[in-house]
């Protein structure tokens, strides 16, 4: 797929269709997130691949708000990161998930971003348990390892209604020469 497509197809999509997706694709894609840049090429960023349904029903419980649409998921990738090797941990998983999301695109299905660093199992408690405290229960993390982001995926037919048109020029900033 035409790079300017993969960026104009990638949206957030909660529906998924009950086909399993194959571990060669999901093994694809994680290779190729992979590539990802890192700060000073340290390659910190991990990869967890589920594709069971109990654990992907458990996940769907990881907070009461924001991740149920999992439960229905053929798969999901936590992107982790060994936070023993730079402080820039966030950034290399950001990068590594995004990477992730456009292959997924240009492999034919789709996904969606689920956040876990720092956020609370229970929306009203945000000093309560932790997603991932809660996760730690059922998958083996070790402890110097940080999840940043579930990423939910499968095949779907679910077409979501284009975004709307936007101004964004004023997102943009010129310091232009003289």
């Amino acid at each position: 797929m035409e790079f300017k497509k993969v960026l104009e197809s990638r949206r957030s999509v909660r529906r998924f269709s009950p086909v399993e997706v194959s571990r060669e694709v999901l093994l694809d894609l994680v290779n190729q997130a992979l590539t990802a840049p890192s700060s000073r090429n340290m390659r910190t960023t991990r990869f967890i691949i589920v594709d069971d349904k109990p654990t992907l029903e458990r996940l769907a419980a990881m907070r009461d708000y924001g991740s149920e649409f999992m439960k229905d998921a053929p798969a999901a990738i936590l992107v982790a990161a060994d936070t023993t090797k730079t402080d820039l941990w966030r950034e290399n998983c950001a990068i590594s998930a995004t990477m992730l999301q456009l292959a997924i695109v240009d492999a034919g299905l789709a996904s969606c971003w689920v956040h876990v660093e720092g956020r609370p199992r229970l929306k009203d408690n945000p000093e309560g348990e932790q997603a991932i405290d809660y996760i730690r229960t059922f998958i083996d993390i070790p402890e110097h390892w940080a999840v940043e982001c579930a990423i939910a995926l499968g095949y779907s037919d679910y077409q979501p209604k284009p975004l709307p048109e936007h101004d964004d020029s004023a997102s943009i900033i010129w310091h232009t020469r003289q």
